[in-house]
C-alpha cells in the first residue's frame, strides 16, 4: 500500500463510502480504485486527485496533504544516480537492497532525517 492509498482508504472509511460508490462518482472503475489503494497502480493524475478532493469536499491544508501523498506514492521507484557522487549511488543501492528489512519506526526515522536535511538546504 502507498501513502496515498492508505489515506484514500481512511477517507472512505471515515465517511462510510464503498469503493464502488466512490468509483462511480469520480468516473473510474472500482478495480482501478482498489489497485490505487493497494499500491498496484502508480500515483494518480492531478485531474483524479482534484476529483477525489472534490468528492470528499477536502479543503486547503488537507487537500495539499493529499496531493503531496500522491506525489510520494509511486510504488515502483527508479533512481538514476549517473552523474551524482559515489555516496549518492551507495545510498540509493543500500536503500533499494534493504528497505524491506526496516520496520515502520526505522522508515519514519530515515524519512524524517532526509526531510530535515533537505530543509536545511533551502
Amino acid at each position: 500500500m502507498t501513502p496515498f492509498g492508505e489515506r484514500l482508504r481512511a477517507l472512505r472509511a471515515e465517511r462510510g463510502v464503498t469503493q464502488k460508490d466512490m468509483a462511480a462518482a469520480i468516473g473510474v472503475s472500482a478495480a482501478y480504485l482498489s489497485a490505487l489503494e493497494h499500491g498496484r497502480r502508480g500515483a494518480p493524475t492531478w485531474t483524479l486527485i482534484q476529483k477525489i478532493i472534490g468528492y470528499f469536499n477536502i479543503i486547503w491544508d488537507d487537500a495539499e496533504e493529499l496531493a503531496r501523498l500522491a506525489e510520494g506514492s509511486h510504488p515502483r521507484v527508479r533512481l538514476d544516480t549517473s552523474g551524482l557522487s559515489p555516496a549518492a549511488t551507495e545510498l540509493a543501492n543500500l536503500l533499494a537492497e534493504n528497505i524491506e528489512k526496516l520496520d515502520e519506526d526505522e522508515l519514519r526515522g530515515i524519512t524524517f532525517s532526509i526531510r530535515a536535511a533537505l530543509g536545511r538546504r533551502r
